[in-house]
Formats: structure tokens, C-alpha cells, sequence
């Protein structure tokens, strides 16, 4: 390191505290980057690699971005999960003795991010910890640098729990100790966590203790305590917007695991993994970004406390009920910004003035929506408006401080309104009368010595002069005029006067620059104070937000209101799947209904594929949802348990990352379910044992069920491809059949989508894969080879039919078996198969055996009644027997 320039030591030096992220090195007008920091930008950032001189045998790699575009270039590398230190100059190079002194100011990581693309409107930027203690105890918690709200809670027993809190948060960043489990890091890993970092530190510091005031465990605080320890760390500066952190128990919200949220849709499809098409897509009439944000935790948490419920439901219909004034409230909303953040921007210290405007508008509109409120007459109405504070005074400072119209950086000046500050007024008003002198000046100079072509300019490094061109020069008396600047085609010239006139004015410009800057920083300290204030505020917007947002949806799609039932019974008539029938035309969507209880807690769903057994066990499960998060649900009536959990295994996919093939994932989803729900929890199993053979998964799908009946209890919907498992209705007293229906017409399955009761009488797989139009002559194959397999079927439970009614008979074949094993039965453990194959005879075929042969031969099987086949069949043995 020695050998090193003074200036590259430095970057050495600071990098060494900063391994794990790009070091942005102030040099100037750029940001620059050496050694392997240079290498991987050049790649990632796709600009140019270049090297210099250090002081080392070797050129030092380097590469750069402007200072002004820097911002762009952060995000790129923070989208991709890498984390950026900006060191900036502390010391004015002028007054440096040796290497101007340089700090890192802030690290930028994807769970502290504050600005820019990589932040969504309607999302969370959620940074999250977690510290583990002894008998198996997680602490997590989780912040929003960008709005302050924290919430933390004990999880207790398995990781996959914690992993669970994880991916609801879509935590972007999680911080743990340097000594965390290798293998629970990668589990991490593979759950999308853009970056792991590391803080060891947990210890309650006096600057963030009044934080943890709510929090009574201190498992608890040491956990904050580390969350907050990497915030102050790495953003190095006031963060008076952050809120105390709130306690939380997973238990007081519906349990809606990892795999569940996927396969159900909730925030994002299984396929795009985009909003649209989504739950959350369907559901998004919020008119602002907070409401979207509060709406995302909802849908993502749905609550098990009726009380809690009932009064959102309660809202909901009082918005319904009162179309015009939720319209109103629906164009003020719109006119609000996002107060959060801005409040967070306030205390962050990056605010600017539009910002503050922003602020002022949004705060303008409160007073109609409280208005709006009140004229509803409801005390759950009044409540809600009795929490939209004004917050007048800020209302108030702003409207006499700031312009309409500011420009975006507080550095550019005319922010401040006139009158607002005396001595800014001052400044304003020599500058202003100086401008005016100095065009009164051009006139007359012009009019003294003839010069038409005369002016007075300015510039940074020359300051005001007078220009004339070198054709006009004798026209000037000399000795009044001071020589400034020689160009081609004329001379530029200073007088004491004008001299005079220019120190004051830009003397006037740098002091009222200075005191614009200065006052919008007492300005944004004043709105500090009331951030507080405007947090609540922001809370109480974003619910009425999501609840007008429900009621819109609701009457638009004409969902009722569900009732809840204490003993656990789901009565849903006509219900919809809410996503499928907004994207069908409502026209096309065949409602169906759904009946469990006590007597009811299972329901076997047999039909073809593609009839839509799948859509009706998620149109269950979204009900519940949509229910328990305070939104009415698509029926005509619909009474509903309050579900603990919901558990799902619907689709296959392989899970790639983890190495695990489609069985195993759907194994592992299934055991999820079956370890973790209890009786008020809801089950929805799709084609469970499909990825194995014939005989183990309709082995597994049967032991599946019967466990469910006699040890869960939990309702359960479980559709199946197995046929066979329909006579589990009369073995297990809680299992009732239903299927969708479908019917043959012309030739071709017609799906009517529509829910009956009993077992369905075939699966029309080959019509499906019609639709689907595989070759004609493939289809042609098919149906050739399915009449065989059923001819086969028939014969064989026509010979069983036979020789349970003819004692003979079952003695002979049982003979039969023992003396002939060409002819057995397959054994239950076999694999079917769909050739057979061919057999070597024991012996050769001669005399009375080719006269059998050729009997054989001759027959028409299909032209035979199954009795009839077995009789033939029984009188040939006997000729081959003698």
C-alpha cells in the first residue's frame, strides 16, 4: 500500500471498511471507481473501463460516471442487489493541505433505498432482521426507511416460519449477524432476498431507545435494536421519521404460508409474476400510493378477530350505501400525495420545495374529506373522520412561504414567496433594481456615443461589461471606458459605475441565494415537527382509501356482504371466482355454490380436466380471503367460518433452485398442510399423488384424505383424477362426492362448469387433449386404445361377477392361476401397462391346442356380452385341459 499515491492510500483505505459494496470515490465532477470496483462496474454499467497511474508497477484500473447522472447509475446497480458508498469531499480543496479529506456519507443498499425507479408507488420497501436465541426462538422485525413504520414479533420453533414473514414482507434486504447459520443464510437466498447484510451490534443506544417503548420482551429489543444499529450506520444521518415499533403476533392474522400465496394469485401471477391478473390487481380502486401500500398488507394479512372484521364490513356498506358522496371522496382522494413518504423525505433531508407543495395540497384537501365523512351520520364514519387531523399550521407556513411553482433543486433560488422575509425582500429588490439600472444604462450609452449595436452582457468569469464591435470603436470617447476583454470582432469594456452596480447586484443574487437556502431549511425543520402528526394522518387516508376502494369494487361487481358462523359451516351461493370472472365477460362465468359442515367436511371434486375443478376450489379459499380482509365477496349470499389458516396445493412446478422435482414439491406442500392445520383451517388439494405411478398415488391421495377425516378435520376440498377413491364416501362419514359436470354432444365434451353432487362417470381425457388439437390421427389412436382398455375392464369385472356366483368356476380359476401363470392377474404392486407384452411359450402348440388357437382367432369379441365372453372363454380352457 505504500508504494501507492496519497490519494489512491486514501481510496484504499475507506474501501477497506466497505468490502461488500461499490465505492463511489469523489474526484471532481465524477464519481470514480478503481481496481475490481472498476472491472465489475464496467461490466454491469456497460461504460467504459479505462486505467491510470498510482504510484505501483501496474496501472490501477478505473472507471467513472458524472456527478450529475451519478443517481442513475446507483439505481442500476441497487436493482441488481449490490450496495453503493458514496464518498464525498468534506474540505474545500482550496484550503486542503495535502489530500482533500473524503467520507463515506451514506451506503446505499435495496432495503434502504429513498428515492429514484427501483421505489414502487404502491409497495413497500421493506428492510428486514433476524436474530435467533436459545430454545429454537427467531426475533424479526422489519422497517420502511421510506415511510418509518416498523413492526416486530417473536416467531418460535422452525425457520420456515421466519422464511414465511419473509417472503409476505417481500423484503428486499435482510440484516443478521455475522455469525448466522451457513445453511439458513442460503435458505434465505433462495427465497429472492436481494441482499444479506451484516450487523453485530445489539445494544440499546439512547439515540433510537424511545422507539422501543411497545416492545416488552428483550429478545424484542435486542432485535430492533440491530435493525436500527445498521439504519444509523449506513445512512448516516437524522431519521426523525421513524416510527415506534410496533408489536405483532403471527397467530392474530389468517396464516396464508409461502406456496399458498403463490398458488393462489394473491399479489402476483404464478406464470408473469405481474400484479395484473392478480388478487391484488382485481381489487386496486385505491385512488393513492399509500392506500395501494395498506392494501397490499391487507390482502397479504387477512385478520381472524370478528370484531376487527365487522368493522371494516361496516364501512364498506355505508360506502355502498352512499354512492355520491363516495365518488367525492374518491376525486378529493385523488388530489392527495403520498404523505408518507414525503414526511420521510422531510426528515431524511432530500426533500425539496415541490415536494413541500405537494405536501400543502394534500394537506388542502383533508378538511373536504372529514367533511364527506361527518355528512354520513355514522358513528363508524365519525370516528374515522375525528383521525384525519388537518394539520393546519402546516398548512398554513407553507402557503405563506412558498411559490406555486418552484423549481425541483433548493439550490436553484425563487422558492420563497415574496413578503415572507424582510431582508430576502431587500436583496430581492437590489438585485432586481440593479437589472433595471443596467438596461437603463445599455439605453444610454447607446444614445451618448451613436453606437446602435451597443449592449451590456454578462458572464461568471468577466462579470458585466459593454461590447463593441471593432467597426464602432472610434465612436468611443477615451478615457471613460476601461478595457475588459479583446475578442475577434470587438472590444468589452467596464466603467466605475458599472463596476459599482455590479458588486451590489451580485452581491444581492449570492446573499439572497444564501438566505433562500437558509430559510427553506427552517421551513423543512418546522414541518419536521409535525411529522408525527402527519404519519397518523397518513395512516387514517390510507384506510378510508382501501375501504372506499372495497366498497367500489364490491358494488361494481355485485358482491354481498358475508355473514361468519360459529359452528364452522360455509354456505356460498352462486360465488365466482372474483379474477377469472373479471376477465371473462360476466356473461360467460357459471356461478356455482357450496354447501360444508359438521357432516361436511370434506369434498371430493372428481371431472374432466379443464372443467374447472381447480377455479372452484380457489373461488372458496379467495371468498375467505376477501371476507377476513374486510372486502364483500363475489355471491349472492355467503356465510363463512373465520379461517385460521388456508393451506393449498394446486399446480405443478418444479422448484429448480432448491434442485427439488415436482413430486417432491408437492409432497413437501401437502405435509405443510397436513403438520400445520387445525380444524378451523381450510385445505385445498389439486390432483395430490399425479407425479408418481398409478398405484402410489392413489395409494398416497387415500391415506392423505383419510388423515385429514380422523385427525385434522379441517375443511377440505380435494379434487382427484382417481375415479376410484369415490367409494371413500361411503367408508368416511365426512366425505361427500361432487363433480363438475359435463356432457357429450355430436361426438364432442361440452364443459358446463357447473357443480353437482355425486362422483363424475369419466374423465373425457381424450376429448381434452382434442381441444388442445393434438394430430387427428393420434386422437383416432387414442379412442381405438381406450375401447380395448375398457373391453378389457369389462371382460375383467364381468369374470369376477361370474366367479363369485359360480363356485365352480372361482375353484377352476383359482386352479387355473396356480397351474398357468401366463394368464395371472397382475399383481397390486405392478405398474400397468398399456402394451402387453409379448410372452415366450412354455411348450410348442400342436394337435388339439391349434384347433383351440384357431377357435380363438375366429371369434368376434366385440360382438360378444361380457357373460358370453367369460362362457367361451371358459369352454376353450377346458378343450386346452382335456
Amino acid at each position: 500500500m505504500a508504494t501507492y499515491t496519497p490519494m489512491i492510500q486514501q481510496y484504499l483505505q475507506v474501501k477497506a471498511e466497505y468490502q461488500d459494496a461499490f465505492l463511489f470515490f469523489r474526484l471532481g465532477d465524477f464519481y470514480e471507481m478503481f481496481f475490481d470496483d472498476a472491472v465489475k462496474a464496467s461490466q454491469e454499467l456497460e461504460i467504459t473501463l479505462t486505467s491510470r497511474e498510482g504510484g505501483g508497477e501496474e496501472r490501477i484500473p478505473m472507471c467513472g460516471v458524472p456527478y450529475h447522472s451519478a443517481p442513475n447509475y446507483i439505481e442500476q446497480l441497487i436493482e441488481k442487489g449490490y450496495k453503493v458508498a458514496i464518498c464525498e469531499q468534506t474540505e474545500d480543496p482550496k484550503q486542503a493541505k495535502g489530500v482533500v479529506k473524503r467520507e463515506v456519507v451514506q451506503l446505499i443498499t435495496p432495503g434502504t433505498v429513498m428515492e429514484g425507479r427501483g421505489l414502487q408507488d404502491k409497495e413497500n420497501n421493506f428492510l428486514a432482521t433476524i436474530s435467533y436465541f436459545d430454545d429454537e426462538m427467531y426475533g424479526f422485525a422489519y422497517n420502511d426507511l421510506t415511510t418509518g413504520e416498523g413492526k416486530a414479533t417473536l416467531i418460535s420453533g422452525n425457520f420456515d416460519d421466519v422464511l414465511n414473514e419473509v417472503s409476505i414482507l417481500g423484503a428486499k434486504e435482510v440484516v443478521i449477524d455475522s455469525k448466522f447459520d451457513i445453511e439458513l443464510q442460503k435458505k434465505l437466498r433462495d427465497r429472492n432476498v436481494m441482499a444479506l447484510s451484516f450487523e453485530d451490534s445489539s445494544s440499546i443506544d439512547r439515540s433510537f431507545s424511545h422507539l422501543l417503548e411497545e416492545l416488552h420482551q428483550e429478545a424484542l429489543k435486542k432485535t430492533v435494536s440491530r435493525l436500527f444499529h445498521y439504519l444509523y450506520r449506513t445512512q448516516k444521518r437524522s431519521l426523525d421519521h421513524l416510527q415506534p415499533i410496533k408489536m405483532y403476533e403471527i397467530q392474530q392474522f389468517m396464516k396464508i404460508d409461502y406456496f399458498s400465496k403463490r398458488n393462489l394469485e394473491l399479489t402476483e401471477t404464478i406464470r408473469s409474476k405481474g400484479k395484473k391478473g392478480s388478487l391484488l390487481w382485481l381489487l386496486d380502486e385505491t385512488r393513492t400510493a399509500m392506500g395501494g401500500r395498506q392494501l397490499k398488507q391487507w390482502v397479504e394479512r387477512p385478520l381472524i378477530d370478528q370484531k376487527q372484521i365487522g368493522h371494516r364490513h361496516s364501512l364498506v356498506e355505508l360506502f355502498i350505501h352512499h354512492y355520491f358522496e363516495r365518488q367525492e371522496l374518491r376525486e378529493k382522494l385523488n388530489e392527495v400525495y403520498d404523505l408518507e413518504r414525503l414526511a420521510g423525505r422531510v426528515a431524511f433531508g432530500n426533500v425539496n420545495a415541490r415536494d413541500l407543495i405537494q405536501l400543502k395540497k394534500s394537506l388542502s384537501q383533508i378538511p373536504f374529506l372529514r367533511q364527506i365523512l361527518l355528512s354520513l351520520n355514522s358513528e363508524v364514519s365519525n370516528d374515522l373522520a375525528d383521525r384525519l387531523d388537518p394539520c393546519e399550521a402546516v398548512t398554513d407556513l407553507l402557503e405563506n412561504a412558498l411559490v406555486e411553482s418552484p423549481p425541483i433543486s433548493v439550490k436553484d433560488g425563487n422558492m420563497i414567496r415574496d413578503g415572507f422575509n424582510e431582508e430576502l425582500d431587500r436583496y430581492r429588490d437590489a438585485s432586481r433594481n440593479g437589472k433595471t439600472w443596467i438596461a437603463q444604462l445599455e439605453r444610454m450609452e447607446r444614445e451618448k456615443t451613436g453606437i446602435k449595436s451597443l449592449k451590456i452582457g454578462y458572464n461568471r468569469v468577466f462579470g458585466y461589461y459593454i461590447e463593441v464591435t471593432r467597426a464602432n470603436l472610434h465612436l468611443l470617447v477615451e478615457g471613460q471606458y476601461e478595457r475588459k476583454q479583446t475578442l475577434t470582432n470587438a472590444e468589452r469594456y467596464i466603467t466605475p459605475e458599472l463596476k459599482e452596480k455590479e458588486t451590489l447586484i451580485l452581491q444581492a443574487e449570492e446573499k439572497s441565494g444564501e438566505l433562500e437556502y437558509e430559510l427553506f431549511t427552517q421551513i423543512r425543520e418546522q414541518v419536521k415537527e409535525y411529522i408525527p402528526q402527519l404519519q397518523a394522518l397518513a395512516k387514517a387516508v390510507s384506510e378510508l382509501d382501501v375501504l372506499q376502494c372495497f366498497a367500489q369494487v364490491s358494488e361494481e361487481r355485485h358482491y354481498v356482504k358475508p355473514q361468519f358462523s360459529k359452528d364452522r359451516k360455509i354456505v356460498i351461493k352462486d360465488g365466482r371466482h372474483p379474477v377469472v370472472e373479471k376477465v371473462l365477460d360476466s356473461n360467460e362465468y357459471v356461478p356455482n355454490d357450496c354447501f360444508m359442515d359438521n357432516e361436511r367436511e370434506i369434498l371430493l371434486i372428481t371431472g374432466p380436466n379443464m372443467s374447472g375443478k381447480s377455479t372452484y376450489m380457489r373461488q372458496i379459499a379467495l371468498s375467505s380471503i376477501l371476507a377476513q380482509i374486510g372486502c364483500f365477496v363475489p355471491a349472492t349470499e355467503a356465510t363463512l367460518p373465520i379461517f385460521d389458516q388456508v393451506f393449498t396445493r394446486i399446480g405443478a412446478a418444479d422448484d429448480l433452485i432448491s434442485g427439488q422435482s415436482t413430486f417432491m414439491v408437492e409432497m413437501l406442500e401437502a405435509r405443510n398442510a397436513i403438520v400445520n392445520a387445525t380444524k378451523n383451517s381450510l385445505i385445498l388439494f389439486d390432483e395430490i399423488g399425479r407425479g408418481t405411478s398409478t398405484y402410489d398415488g392413489m395409494a398416497l391421495a387415500q391415506a392423505i384424505i383419510e388423515y385429514i377425516h380422523r385427525k385434522i378435520g379441517a375443511k377440505t376440498l380435494f379434487s382427484t383424477h382417481y375415479h376410484e377413491l369415490t367409494v371413500l364416501e361411503d367408508e368416511l362419514l365426512k366425505v361427500k362426492n361432487i363433480h363438475v359436470s359435463a356432457i357429450e354432444h355430436n361426438g364432442k365434451v361440452v364443459f358446463l362448469h357447473k357443480i353437482k353432487e355425486g362422483a363424475a362417470d369419466k374423465s373425457y381425457g381424450i376429448h381434452v387433449a382434442e381441444l388442445a388439437e393434438l394430430p387427428k390421427e393420434l386422437i383416432k389412436r387414442a379412442n381405438e386404445l381406450l375401447n380395448q382398455f375398457e373391453q378389457k375392464q369389462q371382460l375383467l369385472e364381468a369374470s369376477n361377477m361370474t366367479a363369485q356366483s359360480n363356485p365352480t368356476i372361482l375353484k377352476q380359476k383359482n386352479e387355473d392361476k396356480l397351474v398357468d401363470s401366463s394368464i395371472a392377474e397382475p399383481s397390486a404392486t405392478a405398474q400397468l401397462s398399456f402394451f402387453d407384452e409379448p410372452r415366450e411359450l412354455s411348450k410348442p402348440v400342436v394337435g388339439k391346442d391349434l384347433k383351440v388357437l384357431d377357435q380363438l382367432k375366429k371369434l368376434d369379441i366385440l360382438d360378444l356380452t361380457p357373460l358370453q365372453a367369460i362362457n367361451t372363454l371358459y369352454e376353450l380352457q377346458k378343450k386346452l385341459k382335456g
